[in-house]
């Protein structure tokens, strides 16, 4: 079922998400489908549980599409529950990002190049992953959404400032996406 993406000025986008409680795994399979469904109508490649309502701690990510610019994305595709962050490299590298709950905005943010992760998959199986290049990037920005950080928080003031209107126009609903929201308007 393809759920309605939260966009800026939803309060869940600023609330820290709950770690999941290993009894309910069972109940996590429909919801880690139903995120996977929603990212893939919505052309994304990683989607929060906060952003489709949900204040936990589960990701879905799939980045294949990016592999011809980014080799490491090629196969990089996860369901990550109750993420941790274990190590990050000094070494920055800036890109420019997106977000499903910013349609319409795209900016420049600086992220580790190399990160450590350790997460539990559907089935409750722990791993420790350690990424490069964009694959570390996309979960170190979907992990952010599990602290109620959103990448627009990683932008100058200058660069807020200039995308004033378009935050606005999100916050009262006027949103120009071509998947399914929930804004607050």
């Amino acid at each position: 079922m393809i759920l309605p993406i939260y966009t800026y000025g939803q309060p869940i986008l600023r609330k820290a998400a709950e770690p999941v409680n290993k009894d309910c795994v069972a109940d996590m399979d429909r919801l880690i489908d139903d995120m996977f469904e929603t990212m893939y109508k919505a052309e994304g490649i990683g989607l929060a549980a906060p952003q489709v309502g949900h204040s936990i701690r589960v990701l879905v990510l799939d980045a294949h599409p990016l592999k011809k610019d980014h080799p490491e994305c090629a196969y990089f595709k996860r369901e990550i529950i109750n993420p941790e962050l274990i190590e990050e490299s000094k070494e920055k590298i800036s890109l420019e990002e997106g977000c499903l709950s910013f349609p319409g905005i795209h900016e420049t943010i600086q992220r580790a190049k190399k990160i450590t992760v350790k997460y539990f998959d559907r089935d409750f199986v722990e791993h420790v992953e350690t990424l490069e290049g964009f694959a570390a990037r996309i979960v170190l920005h979907e992990m952010e959404h599990l602290a109620g950080h959103l990448f627009i928080d990683n932008i100058s003031p200058i660069r807020k400032q200039l995308n004033k209107g378009k935050l606005n126009s999100l916050i009262k609903g006027k949103a120009d996406a071509k998947y399914k929201i929930k804004s607050v308007g």
